[in-house]
């Protein structure tokens, strides 16, 4: 403003500098609001909500070196003594175990001389004997694709002339790659992650076969309809358990946005591909009728859920109580309060599950949070000026209330939602490597791969070897073996 619009507004009269003043204010008061705001999203990080570590701003290195300075100090606190490097005192061993001698071929050693006196020993008393050394080295035979020719014969029948030509069996004409082949390369792309080219590279390398980009597409679509059955017998088999854990995370097929969600159970995770992340999609995924109890954030598209067949989030909140008290004033208050109270639920929840195993017991430690928290929430409910920057927050917590402690009573329900999380940390990683699919038949193939693999991985098992039987099963019309 210059000084001449200054003057004008002076020499309006009272009233005029008085509404001036007012509106004024107001608009400072609205830009210091935003200012906060502003500021509070840059405080954010992976600590405070649910950004992943990758999106945290860097550091110094004096910030570096303070932060791990710190976690050292808190260490040497809790232990009582300095703690040294390596694996600590109780620590149970990892070696490798020694394989019996009827899976090695043994090859003997001998000293040639005596380290004693350095007289040679002679080939007489070089016999094994009942105490000896062991060291095993593993290494991979000369790799190297076996063909093999399969010739239709034709032959003349000596009664009508006519010539008849052999047939190849189903299970061969399906495909100029055996199942095994066809596997390997599937769980190169679906677990580990290598794009097409880079298959097609290891194939000629390790394998010593020539496969194209366009072969090795052709093998996962294959694979992609022998996995349709298993796929679908999946997400019947997870949604039949009592408790499930639900999330979604972005995808992209041919630069468009989609969502890929995900249902996991401790034993299995279905995951699919969908045109929108809604509440509509939601419903797809684990259908109108289930009676179960979903795991989940907050996020709007569940609140329709019955707040007693939920379970939110405790990691969440706890970002979300960081969050608060890196703000000021009151939202500061609030946040250092709330946090303390997460910590305590996570001690009683880790000492149910390695120490007591007593419902009771857990139910009576969480007691107390439960009360603190409550009265925590209803003091920020109410609509003030003070406690405009975590009312809302207050009073999502307090709509959901009975579904913060369905952990306490419920087997099988835990407080976060990490069994979902970390399901998708693969095809997040699969999603940025390959920047999505590119067509409906990939996004198929990807979420039912992606379905195979990760719960391959959960129950321990050899996603190599489940493909080698499901391929095999499918090229001869045989039922396909179940992933649960």
């Amino acid at each position: 403003m210059e000084r001449v619009e200054a003057e004008a507004v002076f020499d309006s009269g009272r009233e005029a500098c008085v509404q001036f003043i007012l509106d004024l204010a107001a608009r400072v008061e609205q830009h210091d609001d935003r200012l906060k705001r502003l500021e509070e999203q840059a405080r954010q990080d992976s600590r405070t909500s649910s950004k992943p570590p990758s999106m945290d701003p860097p550091k110094s290195r004096a910030q570096r070196r303070a932060e791990a300075r710190a976690r050292a100090k808190e260490l040497m606190r809790r232990e009582g003594e300095q703690r040294k490097a390596g694996g600590q005192p109780g620590h149970r061993g990892a070696g490798r175990e020694l394989k019996a001698e009827d899976q090695v071929e043994i090859v003997d050693h001998y000293p040639d001389a005596c380290g004693g006196c350095g007289r040679e020993f002679t080939d007489q008393p070089r016999r094994p004997k009942r105490r000896f050394g062991r060291h095993q080295v593993c290494e991979l035979p000369p790799i190297s694709v076996i063909t093999v020719e399969h010739r239709t014969h034709q032959l003349r029948c000596r009664g009508c002339l006519a010539r008849t030509s052999a047939r190849l069996p189903e299970e061969i004409d399906a495909s100029p790659f055996g199942p095994r082949l066809q596997s390997a390369i599937v769980t190169l792309t679906a677990r580990h992650r290598i794009s097409r080219r880079g298959i097609s590279e290891l194939a000629r390398d390790l394998f010593g076969v020539t496969l194209s980009t366009g072969a090795v597409d052709a093998i996962c679509q294959r694979a992609s309809d022998a996995l349709a059955g298993p796929h679908l017998q999946l997400q019947d088999s997870v949604l039949d358990q009592g408790a499930v854990h639900v999330d979604e995370t972005g995808w992209r097929t041919r630069g468009e946005g989609r969502a890929l969600w995900t249902a996991t159970t401790a034993a299995a995770a279905f995951f699919q591909i969908a045109e929108h992340c809604n509440r509509e999609q939601f419903n797809a995924l684990i259908g109108t009728s289930y009676s179960g109890i979903v795991v989940s954030d907050r996020w709007n598209g569940y609140s329709h859920l019955d707040p007693n067949q939920r379970q939110v989030c405790w990691s969440h909140l706890q970002r979300d109580f960081r969050r608060h008290a890196d703000g000021l004033a009151e939202q500061k208050t609030f946040g250092e309060q709330g946090v303390p109270l997460t910590k305590q639920v996570f001690a009683a929840w880790r000492a149910y599950q390695h120490e007591h195993h007593d419902r009771d017991r857990l139910q009576a430690e969480i007691g107390p949070v439960q009360t603190e928290l409550r009265a925590l929430l209803e003091a920020a409910s109410p609509k003030s000026r003070r406690t405009r920057w975590h009312r809302q927050f207050a009073n999502n917590l307090l709509k959901v209330w009975p579904a913060l402690w369905t952990f306490t009573t419920i087997d099988g329900v835990e407080p976060t939602n990490n069994p979902a999380e970390r399901a998708l940390r693969s095809p997040v990683i699969h999603r940025k490597l390959s920047l999505g699919t590119q067509s409906d038949d990939g996004e198929r193939f990807a979420e039912r791969a992606l379905s195979a693999a990760v719960t391959c991985r959960m129950q321990h098992r050899s996603l190599f070897t489940y493909l080698s039987e499901l391929i095999t099963a499918h090229n001869r019309g045989d039922p396909f073996p179940a992933l649960t």
